[in-house]
């Protein structure tokens, strides 16, 4: 067997083994999270249901009373590859991989308004290139309704920073707290769903606006 192919073997088995830790422990980041993150994924180790939301404010229906879409990740966003500079991220060029394995989700309306909070849990697994010390993901979540034609009702980019330890392998968690969006009617309501991934573009700054030239 080549060292190419050791690489390749052993990073497949590191992969593994974390994916599977994952599912069986909550990760160690994850037992740092706000109220309200808990209130998303729930507080016990292995996954439970939820705990019960708060209560909503006066004017606020609870989110059993609200149709919340469900959440699905888009297709070609599931996973993040990093490669080396100048290299495309895969066999022994790659940096780092970021995979999503946990999503949940709450709405509220207020106001013919929905806000809604997504919650998304992860894992990053260095690559035999080896990672940076910090890495920033990149997300996006949108509201879609589905149908004939996709209609993009909402959508928001978001960035976490995950600090890289020895062991090779770090959970990430961010929680999507401010994607607002009109109240569906009720014969399109059903359509709706959340899309997640990953977005590489997150990361670009926005373009500043051209100054205005006066005359």
């Amino acid at each position: 067997m080549t060292r190419h192919h050791v690489i390749r073997a052993a990073f497949a088995a590191v992969v593994a083994a974390a994916l599977g830790c994952g599912a069986l422990a909550a990760p160690a980041a994850a037992q740092s999270l706000t109220d309200r993150f808990k209130s998303l994924f729930g507080g016990g180790k292995t996954e439970e249901p939820a705990e019960k939301p708060p209560a909503p404010a006066e004017g606020q229906s609870s989110a059993s009373d609200v149709l919340c879409p469900p959440v699905a990740i888009r297709s070609g966003a599931s996973t993040y590859a990093v490669g080396a500079p100048g290299k495309e991220p895969v066999g022994s060029d790659l940096r780092f991989q970021a995979t999503i394995t946990r999503t949940a989700r709450e709405c509220a309306i207020n106001g013919g308004e929905i806000t809604a909070r997504i919650g998304i849990q992860g894992r990053i697994i260095v690559g035999p290139a080896g990672a940076p010390p910090t890495i920033q993901v990149p997300l996006r979540v949108a509201v879609v309704q589905g149908g004939v034609s996709e209609k993009t009702i909402a959508t928001k980019a978001y960035q976490t920073t995950v600090t890289m330890g020895e062991s090779g392998s770090e959970p990430f968690t961010l929680v999507a707290e401010d994607l607002t969006y009109p109240a569906p009617s009720a014969d399109v309501a059903e359509n709706y769903i959340f899309y997640i991934g990953f977005d590489p573009q997150a990361l670009k700054p926005e373009p500043k606006p051209k100054a205005v030239r006066r005359r």
